[in-house]
């Protein structure tokens, strides 16, 4: 199983990027998908995810407005549009997939699978 994400760069604050992830050798359509981060120093924090069954879309509050998850399954691809960028959004962003769906997409412990990363960085 591969998680590819790509994307990343540097953006000035208030700026748009979107981030990509490719999956293969996985059923994609029957895994739900999230995004993570990471800030140096710091835990890996849920981001946003989208559940396999329902397509419902789930946001941390820090993003909710601002970023918007979706998925392509005919291209196994998840995204994560970010607009409005802030400063405090700078991070490695990982990609992940989870047999789950619901609440328990907000955990990282419930994802089996996770990409690369790929650095966003915000600035002032």
């Amino acid at each position: 199983v591969q998680l590819q994400a790509s994307g990343g760069g540097l953006v000035q604050a208030g700026g748009s990027l979107r981030v990509s992830c490719a999956v293969s050798e996985l059923p994609f359509s029957i895994y739900s998908m999230g995004w993570f981060r990471q800030m140096p120093g710091y835990g890996r924090e849920f981001v946003a995810a989208t559940c396999y069954r329902s397509g419902r879309r789930y946001y941390a509050d820090s993003v909710k407005d601002r970023f918007i998850i979706s998925r392509d399954n005919a291209k196994n691809t998840v995204y994560l549009q970010m607009n409005s960028l802030k400063p405090e959004d700078t991070a490695v962003y990982y990609c992940a997939a989870s047999p789950y769906k619901g609440s328990d997409l907000y955990s990282s412990a419930k994802y089996d699978y996770w990409g690369q990363g790929t650095q966003v960085t915000v600035s002032s």
